[in-house]
This record gives C-alpha cells, sequence and structure tokens, in this order.
C-alpha cells in the first residue's frame, strides 16, 4: 500500500512540474518583455537611476516594501500598481495580467540576483 501512494504522489508530482512551470515561464518571459517597455529606463538591470539605493535587488526590495518577507510578488504588485515617491502608479497604464506578470518577473529576477 505504501508503495502505491508514493508512486502515486511521485506521478502527481511530476504532472505538477510538466504543466505547471512551462506556463510560468511564459509569465516570466511576458513579464521580461513588460518590463523593458515600461520600467526598464529606471530600472535597467534592475538598478535605479534616480534613487540609488533603491535598486530591485532582493535586500532593498525586503528593506523599501511592506510585507516582502510575507509575499514578495504581492508587495512588488501593489507598489506596480500605486507607484510611491517618484515612482509612477501603472494600475491606469498595465493590464492586471500585465501588472502580475511583471511583478513575477522582477520577483525572480531579484531572488537571482539580476
Amino acid at each position: 500500500m505504501r508503495r502505491v501512494l508514493f508512486i502515486l504522489l511521485l506521478l502527481f508530482t511530476l504532472w505538477r512540474f510538466t504543466f505547471i512551470l512551462p506556463a510560468l515561464a511564459a509569465e516570466v518571459a511576458d513579464g521580461g518583455k513588460i518590463f523593458n517597455a515600461h520600467c526598464s529606463s529606471c530600472h535597467i538591470g534592475g538598478g535605479n537611476i534616480l534613487i540609488s539605493q533603491k535598486t530591485l535587488t532582493k535586500e532593498a526590495l525586503s528593506t523599501y516594501l511592506n510585507n516582502y518577507e510575507q509575499d514578495g510578488i504581492q508587495a512588488i504588485i501593489y507598489q506596480v500598481q500605486n507607484g510611491k515617491n517618484a515612482m509612477p502608479a501603472f494600475k491606469n497604464k498595465l493590464s492586471s495580467q500585465e501588472i502580475i506578470e511583471v511583478a513575477t518577473y522582477v520577483f525572480q529576477q531579484a531572488e537571482n540576483g539580476w
């Protein structure tokens, strides 16, 4: 019985990663395009040309975004939607899906060290 449960769990895990990761990869790729079109003029390579310490590195995002440690992507989504200080709000410029995609891209790049 244990062997059957183990095999079922293994099959489920393989199935999950087989069908979810390509969708996530597409989301990140689209996020990269959105980032290049709307964000890279100020945040090229994850930096910040206006306020040098407020980069898109994991450390800076943890410091400057509320709740980044609890839910990084949601914290980035909030920032992109609402802006703050020199950063404009994008909620009227990008669709909800585009905001999710660019937030996922920024999160992944920050996790990987840009």
